[in-house]
């Protein structure tokens, strides 16, 4: 006769085992990807949360230094904020400004520590206006005033 019911076992047994160590492998590289995503997402909502500043100006009495008015913005989150024009964008009543048409005193400000923005004049006219300010990591701060 042939396999005896013992052999029998013994074959399915090791099918089983191959099929269960395939599929476990799968699972693990699969559980490795999510968890890597998760860890990666975590870390862009905490590098959100440790960036923020706040424009602090005088709403009524906005500075001018030559041809540009000067905003100040402070850092009030804990971690540097790198200020560049790369890094930064700026609009005035919705409209961005050119990159050409505003800079930054510092190249970065860390934490507790105030900067100026500083704009050309030839982007805000007499009247009323909001400036947004967007940095990194899509962090905003809205400020109206008036010129």
């Amino acid at each position: 006769m042939g396999f005896s019911l013992t052999g029998t076992h013994v074959v399915f047994f090791i099918a089983s085992v191959i099929v269960a160590s395939a599929v476990s492998g799968v699972l693990i590289t699969v559980i490795t990807n999510v968890m890597s995503s998760y860890e990666e997402q975590g870390q862009r909502v905490q590098d959100k949360l440790d960036i923020e500043f706040k424009i602090i100006n005088d709403p009524d009495n906005i500075p001018t230094s030559g041809s540009n008015y000067l905003f100040y913005l402070k850092n009030i989150g804990s971690k540097k904020i790198t200020t560049t024009n790369q890094t930064f964008n700026i609009f005035i009543d919705g409209e961005i400004v050119p990159i050409a048409n505003y800079y930054f005193a510092d190249t970065s400000i860390q934490n507790d520590v105030v900067t100026t923005l500083y704009v050309d004049n030839s982007e805000i006219s007499a009247g009323y206006h909001i400036l947004k300010v967007v940095g990194p990591q899509d962090i905003d701060d809205e400020f109206t005033f008036t010129i």
